[in-house]
């Protein structure tokens, strides 16, 4: 969601913040700022409503020379996009802070403050915090110390970074379910809410914990944990190289991103699988005993990664033989549950931030469940280091906030977990070996879907004029078919809808005209001469079909029926494999549209509040 910038460092700082802002853009947000310190006057601070480039422009007229600052992109939730409600905020003309997530008890401070005489000029909750560190300012006389003691008076979420005039030599942070790295550097550090923002700078990493207070210097970093214990957190290298966050020859970030699916495919498999079977230690150590007695599994997630929950139920019921139930994790949070013994936790996040995610992981912990597994891309983040078992998905950064790579690395990640369980639950070798033989075998597929991204493109031309679309699919393809009406919502702006085809009659049927195009993903399964039938229900009514079908399927071209044939899969990875022409179709009808296909409109990449 918003974003987070800070360095502290013997060159001038404002071209480092600038270009880490730059980096953060695909996280969604609606203002820019920056603060900077030189140590001989009060804070410079520039802000501006728009792209990042607006505020590069001003800062071009009006340049902010420094050793220390900090800078962020807003996302709206308290206040419309403004001047006055973008980060950072200050306190008078020398305390300025930036924050990540939301501060619930934000009236009751903002009243309690008002009345100490504190003025206020935006409509944000992050004010309430600057003007309550410069209240313990005034008292303590030690920005640490004010921060320290700010913080005690927070409910809610939150990542800070927090820097005083009085104080140029360091900048003081801290995190409580908001992410926060610090950059380690050599006679420099940095800080943000992603590693992505500082590869020019920087590979080595800290990962603060929830509750952690740190003070940034040039050549030092000292962290407090929440009990007040001076820590050490360890200093990891970041695995992907500073070009995979690059378009390099391609036109847009999700294009390459879809493109990059056979190879990262491919690499979230690596080391968990043999030629014939999966090896469950890669989910953890105590995988082995944990799964050994799973009766039941609970998934959790929002978005994309809920579709991928969707098709893995399939999964787990079939191979498993273990009763599965999927949950938006917005709703699961905020309802009674009846959890049935021996129940797997199992949450889904591509940023491992997710705030409803998190927020429904922690209730889990505390309610009684068997254990708790992660599918997730980000090896630092919140729901990686507070899950008993991890798979963690080898996708790389994802610019695009529509999930492509993410996706399908996910159900990757999510076959491998559920043929770990069906061991457990009598799968025979001779199934498991089959299975894992078509796994190994859907890069190569997805790479032959990508050669007709031709075909798709052209196809895609009869979308532009559509203001809606019917997604259908059966079965495990049904998850597929609310994916594929996703990506084109998302990133076109035409309103689609995803049912599973047995349903046309129970009232989809109604909508079905010649202005109403039908995409339908038809794999050759045991449900496909069921699936034909539902189409003859569509072109007998005057609907024009768009179907993503199996050779073996035998669905032909006629009029109105439009075919791309897909090579033959396995029918428990279909749903990898069909995912692939849907996002191809969505990103070229976007294209054709003029939409902003990376930075789609009203949408954030990682969702850090509620």
């Amino acid at each position: 969601m918003c974003g987070i910038v800070g360095a502290v460092s013997e060159r001038d700082v404002q071209g480092i913040l600038l270009e880490g802002l730059r980096r953060l853009e695909y996280r969604g947000y609606d203002s820019a700022g920056m603060a900077v310190l030189d140590g001989k006057s009060a804070v410079q601070r520039a802000r501006e409503v728009g792209k990042v480039e607006s505020l590069a422009a001003a800062i071009e007229a009006s340049p902010l020379s420094g050793h220390l600052g900090i800078a962020h992109t807003r996302w709206a939730t308290h206040g419309e996009p403004s001047q006055l409600n973008a980060h950072p905020h200050m306190s008078g003309d020398r305390l300025a802070i930036v924050h990540n997530g939301i501060i619930e008890n934000y009236q009751e401070l903002r009243e309690e403050l008002k009345a100490d005489g504190f003025e206020f000029t935006s409509q944000t909750d992050t004010e309430v915090v600057v003007h309550l560190i410069e209240k313990n300012y005034r008292e303590l006389g030690k920005l640490y110390d004010a921060v320290k003691t700010a913080v005690t008076r927070l409910r809610g979420a939150y990542a800070l970074a927090v820097v005083h005039a009085d104080e140029p030599e360091h900048m003081v942070v801290c995190r409580e379910g908001s992410p926060l790295v610090i950059g380690v550097g050599i006679g420099e550090n940095f800080i943000a809410s992603d590693q992505l923002a500082l590869l020019p700078v920087t590979d080595r990493f800290m990962f603060l914990e929830e509750g952690d207070l740190a003070d940034i210097r040039r050549d030092s970093i000292e962290i407090h944990d929440r009990e007040g214990a001076l820590v050490d957190r360890a200093v990891s290298r970041f695995e992907h190289s500073a070009d995979a966050a690059e378009k390099g020859e391609y036109r847009h970030y999700m294009l390459k991103e879809i493109h990059e699916q056979p190879r990262v495919i491919k690499a979230t498999m690596e080391g968990r699988v043999t030629d014939s079977r999966v090896l469950e230690q890669a989910l953890g150590i105590e995988a082995g005993e944990l799964l050994q007695d799973v009766r039941h599994v609970q998934i959790i997630a929002c978005g994309t990664s809920y579709h991928a929950g969707m098709v893995a139920r399939y999964w787990i019921e079939d191979l498993a033989g273990v009763p599965c139930s999927v949950e938006v994790a917005s709703e699961f949070r905020y309802r009674k549950h009846v959890i049935q013994k021996d129940t797997l936790f199992l949450c889904i996040s591509q940023s491992g931030e997710t705030a409803d995610t998190l927020a429904a992981l922690r209730q889990a912990k505390k309610a009684g469940f068997r254990a708790a597994l992660a599918i997730c891309n980000v090896p630092g983040s919140s729901l990686v280091r507070e899950s008993d078992l991890v798979i963690m998905t080898q996708a790389g950064p994802e610019i695009g906030v529509a999930s492509t790579k993410a996706f399908t690395t996910q159900l990757t990640a999510l076959l491998i977990f559920s043929l770990a369980l069906a061991r457990k639950n009598g799968l025979s070798a001779e199934r498991e070996a089959d299975i894992v033989k078509a796994l190994h075998l859907v890069p190569g597929q997805v790479s032959d879907v990508l050669a007709l991204e031709g075909e798709i493109a052209e196809m895609s031309e009869r979308f532009v004029e559509k203001n809606h679309a019917l997604f259908l699919g059966r079965g495990s393809q049904f998850p597929v078919a609310m994916e594929g009406a996703l990506k084109l919502k998302e990133i076109s702006y035409i309103h689609a809808e995803a049912y599973p085809a047995g349903e046309l009659k129970h009232g989809p049927l109604a909508l079905v005209d010649s202005e109403m195009p039908v995409i339908t993903v038809a794999p050759n399964n045991s449900m496909a001469e069921k699936l034909k039938s539902n189409l003859e229900e569509v072109r007998a009514r005057g609907g024009e079909l768009f179907v993503f079908a199996d050779r073996a399927a035998n669905v032909k071209p006629e009029e109105n029926i439009h075919v791309v044939q897909l090579p033959e899969v396995h029918e428990i990875t279909a749903p990898i494999v069909y995912t692939v022409p849907l996002q191809l179709l969505s990103y070229h009808v976007a294209v054709l549209k003029g939409t902003d296909v990376d930075q789609p409109r009203n949408l954030a990449k990682s969702v850090t509040v509620e």
